[in-house]
């Protein structure tokens, strides 16, 4: 068994794709919009294949706290520490939210931690 893709909902599904696009080298498939419900969504796949991101929008959707139960942050694994520093650190000069790291952390992932456009918490580990 494996996960074939996590689902988000996001509040500007157009920079929020270009953001997993531009950084986490996602590749968008075609928009998925049902006229009925006015849901929209894009699958990003990224390098491995094995598990997407489904981004999705729906015009009527409540707010939810940053600390709700639920999603928690999303995790990306690159090649190595140096990786981590440099994708980190571009994200960080582009603006995205500097959240923790790099460091290594008690479980052994060397990870920076930063808000994607919409404070989703986005882990780089390596």
């Amino acid at each position: 068994m494996k996960i074939e893709h996590v689902g988000l909902w996001v509040k500007d599904l157009e920079t929020m794709k270009e953001f997993y696009e531009t950084y986490l080298e996602g590749v968008a498939g075609e928009l998925y919009h049902n006229k009925k419900t006015d849901f929209r969504s894009y699958f990003l796949t990224f390098d491995d294949g094995a598990t997407r991101l489904e981004l999705m929008n729906k015009p009527a959707l409540e707010e939810k706290t940053a600390e709700s139960f639920g999603y928690a942050h999303i995790a990306y694994q690159v090649s190595d520490e140096e990786a981590v520093n440099t994708l980190h650190q571009k994200l960080v000069n582009d603006g995205y939210k500097h959240v923790n790291g790099p460091r290594t952390t008690g479980d052994g992932y060397y990870e920076a931690v930063v808000e994607d456009p919409e404070g989703n918490l986005i882990e780089i580990t390596a």
